[in-house]
């Protein structure tokens, strides 16, 4: 069972069945093809529609898919998600990392990333010398680059802010 909120007001309720699925309720039984990456085509009472979905933020559980030429940005909350807010316990679900820091005093030696960038959890980020050692530092989540703190040949201490995310 999901909820998905459409362009932030239209809420809706929506379960897979075998091969069917229900829409608040109501079955809706939908022929559904594949065309591509991420990329759809459906089929639903003699309507055709072409669907691609064109952002992914697994992080927060929200894309953006285009319709038939129209953008829709899409909201989803599992099961769990409903459950955790219902005990009033949803803040607990939302892992939001803000930053990178330095684990060690070092040597910022490269910095893979720039400012508006989309990452993904595992993409080295910056590489810091310390102890004469290089340590690639990775994107901890998915997230985009909100700022980059520090240059090549920078010192930094342990805990300094060196990436900000969102």
């Amino acid at each position: 069972m999901y909820k998905v909120k459409v362009n932030g007001a239209q809420e809706y309720t929506i379960d897979k069945q075998k091969d069917a699925f229900v829409l608040d309720g109501k079955t809706v039984e939908l022929d559904i093809v594949s065309t591509g990456n991420d990329a759809y085509h459906i089929l639903h009472e003699g309507k055709s529609y072409r669907i691609r979905v064109t952002e992914i933020n697994a992080a927060e559980k929200k894309l953006t898919i285009r319709v038939n030429g129209n953008d829709y940005n899409l909201e989803v909350k599992d099961r769990f998600d409903v459950l955790l807010n219902q005990l009033g316990m949803s803040d607990l679900a939302a892992t939001k990392i803000n930053d990178i820091k330095a684990p060690m005093p070092g040597l910022v030696l490269k910095v893979n990333v720039t400012e508006g960038q989309q990452i993904t959890k595992g993409e080295p980020v910056l590489v810091l010398e310390a102890m004469k050692m290089e340590n690639v530092l990775k994107a901890p989540a998915d997230a985009t680059v909100k700022a980059i703190k520090v240059q090549i040949g920078n010192a930094v201490d342990k805990g300094q802010v060196l990436v900000l995310l969102e």
